[in-house]
């Protein structure tokens, strides 16, 4: 296990430093770049010394400081994938359980149906379709931003729902408009992944089904809800630890998408100005940015999952 862990780390130290040129590039090949002026060692130099002191320069759009932006940008783009991945996994952990029980039967068939529309529908077309029916047709929530325009918040975490909480007048209407204004980008980015827990989770609960550890519970009279929290569920779940890291990862990637359409606050909006005005130091500092989260969090996931399902002797030769 401790050989397996290594070996994550050490290739995730291994493709940190590609993530770093690539990001060098976009700050030294380009004519309207901030180092091409200079020469290449000057501008290596430059670069890695200023990451090394966290230091992205300045934003050629508005002339602020990069990482000020990314310090409130980038936690509002994480807060609406962490809330899309718990309500994924809130939804698609039964829902996969449920299905991997009644394997064959009506619920699997059910179940499987719905996650299989909800994945072929693309999340910008599931994105209109939402604002078209809850937005415009119904009128029960807000299509874009995350809070209203008649409400004056500051953002200082970048978070939504904290800067809304420690908002110092109208604290609760602040609470409730921002939750209403987070319902449909949030339900949205999840849908995609919800479909793909219940997917993984199937399969592993139609593993663990098999095994004569739960043929042994069910000869000893336990209840299937029972089987289900202290046998199926602990065995099922860490198989598809790293998966799930995957998944947030994936996840990132599609809140851009889902930032443009609902314009709300993030790094979707941030780039696509950056791209717009040819803002280069942008463009490094979120390669940087988001590549390095996305790196870390396969490795917690990697991690995670060798800590829950260790490999077993026959895993470790093939490693070797």
């Amino acid at each position: 296990m401790i050989i397996l862990a290594l070996h994550r780390v050490l290739l995730f130290f291994m493709i940190l430093p590609i993530l770093l040129l690539i990001s060098f590039s976009l700050k030294f090949f380009p004519v309207l770049a901030p180092l091409h002026h200079m020469s290449l060692e000057q501008a290596f130099y430059h670069f890695f010394n200023d990451l090394l002191q966290w230091d992205f320069g300045v934003s050629k759009t508005n002339g602020q400081s990069i990482k000020d932006q990314i310090a409130v940008i980038f936690p509002a783009t994480m807060e609406l994938c962490f809330l899309a991945f718990l309500l994924a996994l809130f939804l698609g952990v039964p829902l996969g359980i449920t299905a991997g029980i009644t394997k064959g039967r009506w619920p699997d068939t059910v179940i499987s149906f719905l996650a299989f529309i909800g994945f072929s529908i693309p999340v910008f077309v599931l994105a209109l379709l939402f604002i078209l029916f809850f937005s415009l047709h119904l009128n029960w929530l807000p299509s874009f931003g995350h809070f209203s325009t008649l409400n004056h918040i500051q953002q200082v975490t970048g978070l939504s729902l904290i800067d809304s909480w420690f908002s110092t007048t109208n604290r609760k209407e602040h609470m409730i408009n921002t939750l209403k204004h987070l319902i449909l980008p949030v339900t949205v980015l999840a849908i995609p992944s919800c479909t793909e827990v219940i997917r993984l989770l199937r399969i592993s609960t139609c593993h663990v089904m098999n095994q004569n550890y739960i043929k042994a519970a069910a000869t000893r009279g336990l209840s299937l809800l029972t089987m289900v929290f202290y046998h199926i569920l602990p065995n099922a779940l860490p198989p598809i630890m790293t998966k799930l890291g995957w998944q947030f990862s994936t996840m990132l990637s599609l809140a851009m998408i889902i930032e443009v359409i609902f314009d709300c606050p993030g790094l979707g909006s941030w780039l696509i100005n950056a791209l717009t005005d040819k803002d280069y130091a942008v463009l490094s500092a979120a390669v940087t940015a988001i590549g390095s989260a996305v790196l870390i969090i396969h490795l917690i996931a990697d991690l995670l999952g060798i800590l829950m399902a260790p490999p077993q002797k026959k895993e470790w030769y093939a490693l070797r």
